[in-house]
């Protein structure tokens, strides 16, 4: 029996605005800035959603879910990471684990962390145990060093089935 083992990668990164909600992987952040973007700006679900298309090799999340349609502004991006799985599952694949790093000056994601893992696994279907989560800074350095951004990375490995 061969496996059919297959990997993908995801990026995001969005300014840090005033007057918007801090939303990452689903879960709002108190906090006095939120992320630009033409939906609610969630990095963390959008690298998420591209690292899984990418396993799949089914392009990336502007193919799906383009910033020039107006029915994605402001949109809750559950929605773009719920859609990716049933992609996945209608194209025979199932999630084996996802991983991934949100490098953030502030705030800092230890007090969500749990609440972001479970609401990644709630949105794939999988277990929680089957979600990795990273919170880094940038040391000061770059945009997201001094506040400006934030950035998530992340990696799926999914199987036929």
């Amino acid at each position: 029996m061969s496996l059919d083992l297959r990997v993908g990668i995801g990026y995001d990164s969005h300014r840090l605005v005033e007057g918007r909600r801090l939303i990452l992987g689903g879960v709002e952040i108190p906090f006095e800035k939120g992320l630009s973007g033409h939906s609610d700006g969630d990095i963390l679900f959008h690298a998420l959603t591209d690292a899984l298309l990418g396993a799949m090799g089914l392009g990336d999340i502007g193919q799906y879910f383009p910033p020039s349609d107006q029915q994605w502004k402001d949109a809750d991006s559950a929605v773009f990471l719920a859609h990716t799985r049933r992609l996945l599952e209608d194209n025979g694949y199932r999630i084996v684990n996802v991983d991934a790093v949100i490098v953030l000056e502030r705030p800092k994601i230890g007090p969500y962390y749990n609440a972001i893992r479970k609401r990644i696994a709630d949105v794939l279907g999988i277990e929680m145990g089957r979600v990795g989560l990273k919170g880094k800074t940038a040391e000061g350095m770059g945009p997201v060093g001094e506040g400006l951004s934030a950035e998530a990375h992340a990696v799926a490995l999914v199987e036929r089935n």
